[in-house]
């Protein structure tokens, strides 16, 4: 089977989540000369968030991203922000897709949406395409071009660019921690653990921004286009929703709190969303060793890093809950979201009861 065939594709709209074709495709004919026909359009899985759609024109596709409905945070919705971001990007660093169209009408579509140029290639998501079939040395190989796209981001020189727009003055980590603490306490709900040792934690043991850079805030494998051809060269990065001017290891504890490996608890595995438990994917030390190694950054421990990681995860996630405990939306993949709530909480304490740093 030729490995063309494992194409990410997108599938049925979700009940609630439908978009209004035909004005879509008056905007769109507005920005794209040539254009012809009207759009049929189907849903990418995933999209807990921003809600990704694939836009299929007879002689051309275009991906559309639209935020979430129901209640939403402006800044982690923000569709100009993240449209502008994504051209910035893509002078130097050449993984962003090409931007089409960004409108701010929401009466169009009834929010803010912009339109991309489609990557075909190959996603990881929970598990790899049925019949395809990586090697444990591949996997190895695709975990280091994984870091070291990241590594190549985070070595970006945005200061030269419209990018540097994104800069906040200030200690990146603390206003980090400070934030997420707050949405925590903001999202919680009546049946949410508080989290207040793990936060009291992260607060007492925040080291000082190790250097300012691009960071993605997301980078993880199901946001990675693989080439359909060669599945360890990544041709494309999504979801840049969340990018800004930070640090480093900050970005990295946010990617590795999706990193289920092998030999972690069954209800981590819960979580999964990526195939990072199979033999041969490096573990999440081996990842946080080898990306110091190629970024040329040492450090006494990972292991403040590693917590904000999982509490931020654990924010997102209480955060998309609050939505659906509310019903702001009826999206039913939402429920059982509590239980990993609940479940993180125990496990993070554990986490920083262990630590060196306590």
């Amino acid at each position: 089977m030729s490995e063309t065939s494992f194409t990410d594709n997108a599938g049925v709209v979700r009940a609630g989540e439908e978009l209004n074709a035909s004005a879509i495709d008056g905007f769109l004919k507005q920005h794209v000369s040539g254009l012809h026909g009207e759009p049929h359009i189907k849903q990418f899985p995933g999209g807990a968030s921003n809600l990704t759609y694939l836009l299929q024109y007879p002689d051309q596709e275009f991906v559309l991203r639209r935020p979430p409905f129901g209640r939403k945070a402006k800044s982690a919705h923000d569709m100009g922000r993240e449209y502008r971001v994504m051209q910035g990007l893509r002078e130097l660093y050449p993984y962003v897709p090409a931007m089409v169209a960004f409108c701010e009408d929401e009466s169009i579509i009834g929010g803010e949406f912009y339109v991309m140029e489609r990557l075909k290639g190959v996603i990881l998501r929970g598990d790899p395409p049925a019949g395809l079939n990586f090697s444990e040395s591949d996997q190895r190989a695709l975990c280091r071009n994984m870091v070291d796209r990241l590594v190549e981001l985070h070595q970006a020189d945005w200061e030269s660019t419209t990018l540097k727009a994104l800069l906040k003055e200030g200690d990146y980590v603390e206003r980090q921690i400070d934030g997420w603490c707050d949405r925590y306490r903001r999202a919680k709900t009546d049946d949410a653990p508080d989290f207040e040792e793990v936060m009291s934690w992260l607060q007492q043991h925040r080291p000082k921004q190790i250097r300012r850079c691009l960071v993605h805030n997301d980078y993880r494998f199901d946001n990675l286009v693989l080439d359909p051809d060669n599945l360890m060269n990544i041709i494309g990065v999504l979801d840049w929703e969340m990018a800004t001017i930070g640090d480093p290891l900050m970005d990295l504890g946010n990617s590795l709190a999706y990193w289920v490996q092998r030999d972690d608890p069954a209800p981590l595995h819960m979580l999964r969303r990526q195939p990072t438990h199979l033999p041969g994917m490096m573990s999440r030390a081996e990842i946080v060793d080898y990306y110091l190694q190629r970024a040329d950054l040492s450090i006494p421990s990972f292991d403040f890093y590693e917590v904000y990681g999982m509490f931020r995860l654990v924010v997102i996630i209480q955060q998309i809950y609050y939505r659906f405990y509310h019903g702001q939306t009826q999206d039913k993949r939402f429920a059982g979201f509590i239980q990993a709530v609940q479940y993180l909480d125990g496990y993070l304490r554990d986490k920083i009861h262990a630590s060196s740093l306590s």
